[in-house]
């Protein structure tokens, strides 16, 4: 018997470097280093697409988006996540309600999650109350302690509309 909702569980991590715009849930944050990626490295909605593609059973972001294909090179993610939600609907499924933690050391993102609720609502085409993230930093432990990278980890709920 097939179930009406489904779990997905995503997690992304990027390298930070200089000259790189730092990206994340669809919006640019001022900083002096960004995320290194094929595409603009947006590790939040990365994230966010392979909970989405994984809770549908239908793969991983590399799949659909390979990191050799030069269509997607520096690509906004925000057109990654409307292809995702796309193929979500071509099975039915919709966004109940997601969550995720965003672990970066530098800069603090408190003041820019409202921004990031509402650029990932318009994009999904939901309320900005179905989406919550949450900013963390690794307690100067580790790689994105040491200001060399960020992650992201991310879990979604979908319900299949018959």
């Amino acid at each position: 018997m097939i179930t009406d909702i489904r779990v997905g569980f995503g997690y992304d991590v990027h390298q930070l470097v200089p000259n790189r715009r730092l990206i994340l849930g669809g919006i640019e944050i001022p900083h002096d280093k960004g995320c290194l990626g094929h595409s603009d490295g947006d590790v939040v909605i990365h994230a966010l697409c392979d909970a989405m593609l994984g809770a549908a059973n239908l793969r991983d972001i590399g799949y659909h988006f390979p990191d050799n294909n030069q269509q997607y090179k520096d690509i906004d993610s925000t057109i990654l996540l409307k292809e995702v939600i796309k193929l979500l609907a071509g099975k039915n499924y919709e966004l109940v309600n997601l969550d995720s933690t965003i672990c970066l050391q530098s800069p603090k993102l408190k003041d820019y999650i409202p921004d990031m609720q509402k650029r990932l609502a318009e994009v999904i085409s939901c309320l900005p109350d179905q989406i919550s993230l949450k900013a963390t930093t690794t307690e100067k432990m580790g790689f994105v302690g040491e200001e060399k990278g960020v992650s992201c980890y991310a879990v979604v709920l979908l319900q299949k509309n018959n």
